[in-house]
């Protein structure tokens, strides 16, 4: 009777732990990165890296969506970037939402040079271009294997490679000559490796930082085939910095697990003179 106690009171413990991990307002995380070409003198540039929405039923509605947005907003950033899934396929029926209504609450990202956007492979496996219909609707650039400039800045954007959208040569030829203050968004990490040196920044998602971590370490799955090398936080190699957002819904199930959502924000800084 007593193990029986005990096993009941562990389940309903992770059951509130989950519960708890799965609705958690996003936790922000900040880090700063020196980019090569940005003229000495710059001012900082505040970024805000979004990514793995999921909205859908039952844990992200747009609802929630819209408190992620004011939460954003109220950092004042310059510059807004989202890495893609932004939805996702969930069963019943039901709990799935057209982009149009799911991605409503984006319409009201406030920054000061504006909100880029690349694709995910649940975006694709919808509806791809519907979804970039959207998403400009809402004043959303999508970035598929080219670039924009932002300010002193620019952007590149991969096509996803987990649905085959990624052309990365036919991007990299795309940048300009003098493309040093370069930040590459991509949806997965796994690109990170093929950086070539004068690319010094790529920030992703897709990982979910695992989604659902053991008690002692280590995950279920990290959605990475590098496993545990790119799946979460910021990474140094090579010269290069790669950040990976946890973000904010999830994808198979809906439960997290001892990983919390969260968004970065993130200080590009011209080098000390």
């Amino acid at each position: 009777m007593a193990v029986l106690v005990l096993l009941v009171a562990a389940v309903a413990t992770c059951a509130a732990i989950a519960w708890r991990d799965t609705t958690a307002d996003p936790v922000v995380r900040r880090t700063s990165v020196t980019l090569p070409g940005l003229p000495p003198g710059t001012p900082p540039l505040r970024a805000v890296l979004l990514s793995d929405l999921h909205v859908a039923q039952p844990d992200m509605p747009p609802e929630r969506l819209a408190r992620v947005v004011a939460q954003v907003n109220a950092l004042h950033p310059d510059l807004v970037f989202i890495v893609g899934d932004l939805i996702s396929d969930r069963y019943p029926e039901r709990w799935r939402y057209s982009f149009r209504d799911a991605l409503a609450p984006l319409g009201g990202l406030e920054s000061r040079l504006g909100t880029i956007a690349v694709l995910g492979n649940h975006d694709h496996w919808r509806n791809g271009a519907e979804a970039e219909v959207e998403l400009r609707r809402l004043g959303v650039e999508v970035l598929e294997n080219t670039f924009t400039r932002r300010g002193p800045l620019v952007i590149g954007g991969f096509g996803d490679a987990v649905s085959g959208h990624a052309r990365g040569r036919a991007l990299l030829r795309a940048l300009p000559p003098e493309h040093d203050a370069t930040v590459i968004l991509s949806h997965t990490p796994d690109v990170f490796y093929r950086l070539p040196r004068d690319i010094p920044l790529l920030l992703a998602g897709h990982t979910h930082c695992g989604q659902i971590r053991f008690p002692w370490g280590g995950y279920v799955q990290t959605g990475s085939h590098f496993g545990q090398r790119y799946v979460c936080g910021r990474v140094d190699e090579n010269g290069h910095t790669l950040i990976v957002t946890a973000g904010i819904g999830t994808s198979v199930i809906s439960v997290r697990f001892l990983v919390k959502p969260d968004f970065w924000e993130v200080t590009l800084l011209p080098p000390k003179r």
